[in-house]
């Protein structure tokens, strides 16, 4: 039972109890095996996943005062055997653009070993179709066995992001074992200097193969309703799919920009089925959401982030919307002429730091740009020098692990500048601006953007020379 004292006092009735007061049924004391893990944020919530030690009831302890005082409850949930320990809570009610200090009670007390650290805190969001600077941060691809301390979380902490994207390739599953899932996403998700960013910044994600299934995996695994039941156990997203579409895909606004996160492996024919009109990605439910979702915003920008990559560098049957071209195309056709202004494109997956163009303004509507971040935590790559997607606007970072950083500004007028960042924090390449206003039928941008050596590798490929004759 929680005291009438903690309700009233906070950390301050808190530190006056014995430790052994605290966490504690017959069998021992409860303790987090994971989390808290911040997720879905909006102006007045916030969700988390957390994974206990043993059966209880977990509840949220959070206050707009570092010290606890005058701090409110969230409805109790109960933890057992039945959701493998695992349990989301939610806190309502809340004011936007406000920071809240917190803690996780497991059977009505704080959880012991964590007792003695300063309460963790998070920021709400401001209110829906706010113009207001914010930053966003994301990436792919962590590999526990490849780099099992991960300092790109340190780089990532420092630059104070609103919010943090996973991109896919989040741990390396590479399995059809479901009983092993959860393991691997503990392993990932309690990487210790990972931790201070987990309880800070709100964390979203999608998936790609290696943590969908096997390497390449597609709507034919076998164990994808496994795999799906342990993403949602381990991730406190907005939602999941729809009632009668099962996926990782969803829709959240931040501000005055709607994020579309898409699902590119549950419904994805395999990549190498012959392309047409008949060959799906997305799966036709999902495509159809996302064409309404696009349609109905209003929003200055409109991220979508899949965890495979837009442009078409792999060529027919590569692991990417190369393998579907027909459907990346028509839907890039759907944006022109349905007048969707403000779109952008994220990915991962290829081991690289890249930044993008694909044309269409060539073909009556805008340039979209595919913002690449890869990897967080694992080894780079050197398939790129044999693939060339449509335009390269940067030369890409293969020199070790990078993030990518979205910063919105609307103090003159709505713009988004990408920069990609090493282990160190520092700029991997020459960031990139884009004005809101650029992104429109009829605007072209690609040549503008592209860096000096871009251009002369562009100029050479021209005039028929080698790609890298052009320094």
């Amino acid at each position: 039972m929680i005291s009438r004292r903690l309700m009233q006092g906070g950390l301050a009735a808190l530190s006056l109890l014995p430790w052994r007061a605290f966490g504690q049924n017959n069998r021992g004391s409860f303790r987090l095996m994971q989390g808290p893990l911040l997720g879905a944020i909006g102006p007045d919530h916030v969700s988390m996943s957390i994974r206990s030690s043993a059966k209880t009831e977990a509840r949220v302890l959070y206050s707009v005062r570092p010290d606890m005082s005058g701090a409110k409850m969230s409805p109790a949930v109960a933890v057992g055997p039945e959701g493998h320990y695992f349990a989301r809570l939610d806190v309502k009610d809340l004011t936007p653009a406000t920071r809240y200090y917190y803690r996780v009670l497991l059977g009505g007390e704080p959880e012991r070993l964590l007792r003695n650290y300063e309460p963790a805190s998070f920021m709400t969001a401001p209110v829906a179709g706010t113009r207001t600077g914010f930053k966003v941060a994301f990436g792919s691809c962590a590999h526990t066995q490849y780099h099992p301390v991960q300092p790109i979380w340190d780089a990532i902490e420092r630059a104070s992001p609103d919010m943090f994207l996973w991109l896919g390739d989040n741990v390396y599953h590479d399995t059809l074992e479901p009983e092993t899932m959860d393991a691997m996403w503990a392993k990932q998700l309690n990487i210790p200097n990972l931790q201070s960013l987990l309880r800070t910044v709100p964390q979203l994600s999608i998936w790609d193969d290696h943590d969908f299934g096997l390497n390449d995996h597609d709507r034919t695994n076998p164990v994808k309703d496994a795999a799906l039941a342990s993403y949602k156990r381990n991730w406190a997203n907005p939602s999941y799919g729809l009632a009668d579409t099962p996926g990782v895909f969803y829709k959240f606004s931040y501000a005055n920009v709607d994020f579309f996160m898409l699902d590119g492996r549950y419904y994805r024919d395999p990549n190498d089925q012959p392309d047409g009109p008949s060959k799906t990605f997305l799966g036709a439910r999902q495509l159809q959401w996302l064409k309404d979702g696009l349609k109905q915003s209003r929003a200055d920008f409109k991220i979508l982030a899949c965890g495979s990559g837009w442009t078409n560098a792999k060529g027919h049957g590569g692991d990417s919307w190369a393998s579907a071209i027909t459907e990346r195309n028509a839907l890039f056709d759907f944006i022109r002429d349905e007048k969707v202004e403000g779109v952008v494109l994220l990915s991962g997956d290829t081991h690289i730091g890249e930044l993008n163009a694909i044309p269409w303004s060539e073909k009556g509507g805008y340039d979209l740009y595919d913002l690449v971040s890869s990897p967080l935590a694992n080894e780079n790559s050197a398939s790129f020098l044999e693939r060339r997607p449509e335009r390269r606007i940067r030369q890409v970072y293969f020199s070790g692990t990078n993030f990518g950083m979205l910063s919105f500004d609307s103090a003159v007028e709505p713009t988004l500048t990408f920069s990609l960042h090493n282990e160190s924090g520092r700029n991997a390449f020459a960031p990139m601006t884009l004005r809101a206003s650029e992104l429109k039928n009829g605007v072209s941008t690609w040549l503008a953007k592209m860096d000096p050596l871009s251009r002369r590798r562009w100029d050479a490929t021209q005039s028929g020379k080698p790609t890298y004759s052009g320094g």
